[in-house]
């Protein structure tokens, strides 16, 4: 049995009831579920259609998102998130950069990063390399002044977190932020890179070893094993190429807003929709949502 979902950007509630009927009607789906009126639907599925990357391409071109999977266990017990341009709307060393007077040079290298284009450790090493002599107050300046929450970021973890499940926060960015981010949304860890400090300015250095694909991995396979849950358990979700191991790996992996090379190796691809995608998915109903 599978389960199809339809939603969109419930800032711009666009799905239309007639749609929902007229994709059921098609697959032979079974009694349409709303679960946010026109923002999210889902209905249960005997078999996967052959056309679903069709139909898939075509919601897109109207701002829906489709997602299919099958039934069991949807309602997963951990959340394991990306920070950068995925809990938060910004990538953290960006926007260090631009305080820094070098925005255009680090966010090409970024860019070309998440896109799979260059080895991780060696841009972040680079890019690090450039913010030396910054004073350490900037980062606290940058976290006030230039970062933004994604979307539907608090109410994804209160709704989790209330339903028992927990929550890591895996960043390939930096503990400066992952902390307090972690914090402000009640993760329950998280883990980043570490940016060296001498005579309080930025060094210019990483501190080793430097957390990128691999680790990410890693922390699923630790924090799976420390809470006795499977993998299969975990609902992961990121942008770039750095999150593809865990999102591969998790029972739900999710591509949010992601690199196109990215969410074309990704089973679940999030356009359109916030992070409150990720609880309609699991089939959360919006009167269930907490936060």
């Amino acid at each position: 049995m599978y389960i199809a979902t339809l939603l969109c950007n419930p800032a711009k509630p666009c799905l239309d009831p007639a749609l929902v009927d007229s994709l059921r009607n098609a697959w032979g789906g079974g009694e349409v579920l709303w679960l946010a009126p026109d923002i999210a639907a889902e209905f249960a599925l005997e078999a996967r259609p052959d056309n679903q990357w069709q139909v898939w391409e075509d919601l897109q071109n109207i701002g829906v998102d489709l997602v299919l999977q099958p039934a069991a266990n949807r309602r997963k017990k951990m959340l394991l998130a990306d920070m950068d341009s995925t809990m938060i709307e910004q990538e953290c060393i960006d926007e260090l950069a631009e305080e820094a007077g070098v925005g255009p040079s680090v966010k090409d290298i970024t860019a070309r990063a998440m896109n799979g284009e260059l080895d991780f450790d060696g841009a972040l090493t680079e890019r690090v390399s450039l913010l030396k002599g910054l004073p350490e107050t900037v980062i606290t300046q940058v976290l006030d002044t230039r970062i933004s929450l994604m979307p539907g970021g608090p109410t994804l973890l209160a709704t989790m977190k209330a339903a028992g499940a927990y929550a890591a926060l895996v960043s390939g960015g930096f503990t400066a932020f992952t902390t307090r981010i972690a914090a402000e949304l009640g993760f329950d860890e998280n883990r980043a890179n570490t940016l060296l400090v001498a005579d309080g300015k930025l060094t210019g250095k990483p501190g080793l070893p430097i957390l990128g694909r691999a680790a990410k991995v890693e922390a699923l396979e630790q924090i799976t094993a420390k809470l006795s849950l499977s993998e299969a358990d975990v609902i992961a979700v990121g942008d770039g190429a750095n999150d593809l191991g865990m999102l591969l790996r998790a029972g739900s992996g999710v591509a949010l807003h992601a690199k196109p090379s990215v969410a074309a190796q990704c089973e679940i691809r999030i356009n359109h929709g916030d992070l409150t995608a990720l609880l309609y998915i699991q089939g959360y109903a919006r009167s269930d949502f907490k936060g």
